[in-house]
């Protein structure tokens, strides 16, 4: 089974301050990866066109919308929270990463694809409905959830996000849409410390403390998520892949390796062929250790096509 993989050079304009962990290495060095192994010939590439307002307007304010054009710097830095920094590529770079996502949602839904992966950044899942946060401007994976519902013949969607940290904005954004199943693992306590217990019918919180290892990982997920997605029923399954749960990242304290991220994507795709036609699109977020990031991207597109 095939797979399209959306990347951009212009992700790679967005830079914040030196050192800051969100670099233009993070999907360098995924590519590179996927060269040297040739796994990449294997993908159909393509670059994404910039999102629609529609889009954005459907999961965002449009007042925040407008603040981040107002801060847009023509050079230097602008700060919209003490971690996240927008550059003058930053906003073209968030709006073809944001596009990927729309465009995927297209292409699954008009039968073209039945797997993508978006290789993009910044990231997407700490973007609230009204505020940017945690390296992450517009939400990438919450715009695709609400573009596929926009289709006529979508009424239910899952997100499964087993980045390190919570998924929040995607929490926040949905917290009032119970066509949209948001399945988070996380270390807890850990940032961002917002709706990680929020209780509503379709929002599966799994907290991890610090120190859970690969095998404990997987049975959380078994108990929780599993049942919610037998229940539930997703015509359409997305991914919120981060890698940063990976025993050698910087920002967290889970001890997952590639393996356990190539085990929870086989789950994912069984998940999908009961009952959404085996149709995944899954975008990058978190991982900050370039060699596991790309060790364990690979191996979760080995597993979306296996």
């Amino acid at each position: 089974m095939g797979l399209t993989l959306f990347t951009h050079p212009s992700y790679d304009q967005h830079k914040m301050h030196e050192g800051h962990p969100e670099r233009p290495e993070r999907t360098q060095a995924i590519l590179a990866h996927l060269k040297e192994t040739g796994l990449l010939k294997d993908f159909k590439q393509r670059k994404p066109n910039g999102v629609t307002e529609t889009a954005l307007k459907r999961i965002h304010e449009p007042a925040y919308l407008e603040r981040l054009v107002e801060s847009a710097p023509e050079s230097g830095l602008a700060f919209v929270d003490p971690d996240t920094h927008l550059a003058p590529g930053s906003l073209q770079a968030a709006r073809l990463a944001a596009g990927a996502l729309e465009e995927a949602v297209s292409l699954v839904l008009d039968g073209d694809v039945k797997r993508v992966f978006a290789c993009g950044r910044p990231p997407g899942h700490h973007a609230e409905h009204d505020a940017g946060m945690g390296f992450c401007f517009y939400n990438n994976v919450a715009l695709g959830a609400s573009a596929a519902l926009a289709h006529k013949d979508v009424e239910r969607v899952a997100i499964l996000d087993f980045d390190v940290h919570h998924g929040n904005g995607t929490v926040d954004i949905f917290k009032d849409t119970p066509g949209v199943l948001v399945a988070s693992s996380f270390q807890h306590p850990h940032y961002p410390h917002r709706y990680f217990d929020l209780v509503r019918d379709h929002i599966v919180n799994t907290p991890l403390p610090a120190g859970t290892d690969g095998p404990a990982f997987r049975k959380a997920i078994e108990r929780d998520w599993i049942p919610a997605l037998e229940k539930f029923k997703p015509q359409l399954i997305f991914i919120s892949a981060g890698f940063d749960a990976h025993t050698d990242d910087p920002l967290g304290d889970l001890h997952l390796d590639a393996d356990d991220f190539a085990w929870i994507t086989r789950l994912i795709v069984a998940m999908a062929e009961d009952h959404c036609s085996g149709r995944i699109i899954s975008t990058l977020e978190g991982g900050y250790n370039l060699e596991a990031l790309a060790t364990s991207t690979a191996a979760h597109l080995k597993a979306l096509t296996s």
